[in-house]
């Protein structure tokens, strides 16, 4: 079980990614340094239903705590079923409740950040799932559905309600992840609750954590798409940057590839592709000209065995 209060200063947390914070690369970011793991959201009525896949996808790796599950859903019942059923089976150190995610096929059942648009009905599902469970239970949430000003009384009926800990990303629903995160906005809300805050949006590096963390008068950051490709970066954020060399890159994505590959198994390469293009990113010519970049990540995208990232890998030095 975790204590937001109590734990190390500032937060550094894996951020839940539909489709990309799965087993495989959470052991890769907790090798690499990441303190907190979030894992990407499952539907509390495929939980309840007893969907194998919906439950699987909860299952974890020791090595990967402390690991916060995330859950979505719209119904304080069946959201408060779900956490106790992942509790029981899974026992992870604590449960997220998603009132953030702007997809539409999320937000039109509403759920994720549609939640914003009836704070009772999110504070009764707060207040139905902490009952549930003996973990600590945290929101993530936005600044808004289409006012990034709604976060400003969010806040108060997630904490009246009983939440642990409360991460806002700086942008509202109808923002997508077009735009700017609003650091400062997320400060403003930091200051209307008592609740440890995480701010997320926008954090790549060291300096961003910096300025993000500051202009949200946060306890900490969580990292999304910032660390897709960069797992090292969590060490970097707590203040151990270093250069990351091209063998060391090559390395890790085949020991990712590799963990990749024993979960999903001989079709996983295919879904590894994504990784992939974050990986090796345009950026890297500058750092080696010598390598043709571009043809190298059309062949990676097109990927299909083991044995053709290894020969393509062999060609990045």
């Amino acid at each position: 079980m975790i204590d937001w209060k109590t734990l190390p200063r500032p937060i550094v947390a894996l951020a839940p990614m539909a489709d990309m914070t799965d087993l495989p690369f959470c052991l890769i970011c907790k090798q690499l340094g990441a303190p907190v793991v979030f894992r990407e959201m499952v539907s509390s009525e495929a939980v309840v239903r007893g969907s194998v896949k919906t439950i699987e996808m909860a299952r974890f790796d020791e090595r990967e705590r402390p690991i916060i599950q995330q859950i979505f859903g719209s119904d304080p019942k069946i959201m408060s079923e779900a956490a106790k059923i992942v509790e029981d089976k899974f026992h992870p150190d604590g449960i997220d409740i998603n009132m953030g995610c702007p997809a539409y096929k999320i937000v039109s059942n509403f759920d994720g950040s549609a939640l914003m648009k009836d704070p009772p009905r999110a504070a009764e599902i707060v207040k139905a799932v902490r009952e549930a469970v003996s973990v600590p239970v945290s929101v993530k949430t936005r600044l808004g559905w289409s006012k990034d000003t709604d976060i400003l009384d969010f806040v108060r009926y997630l904490e009246d309600a009983g939440a642990s800990l409360i991460t806002i990303h700086g942008r509202t629903k109808e923002q997508g992840y077009a735009g700017h995160a609003n650091w400062d906005r997320v400060g403003e809300a930091r200051l209307r609750t008592s609740l440890p805050v995480i701010v997320n949006g926008d954090i790549t590096s060291y300096a961003t954590a910096q300025d993000a963390m500051a202009r949200a008068h946060a306890d900490g950051v969580m990292l999304g798409r910032g660390a897709l490709g960069n797992p090292w970066i969590f060490e970097e954020i707590l203040g151990s940057p270093r250069t990351v060399s091209l063998e060391e890159r090559v390395a890790v994505v085949r020991e990712h590839a590799q963990l990749h590959l024993a979960h999903y198994g001989d079709r996983g390469m295919v879904t590894f592709r994504k990784h992939l293009a974050c990986y090796f990113k345009k950026e890297l010519k500058q750092e080696y000209p010598h390598i043709d970049w571009a043809d190298i990540r059309t062949q990676l995208v097109r990927v299909n065995t083991i044995e053709e990232l290894e020969a393509i890998l062999l060609r990045a030095r």
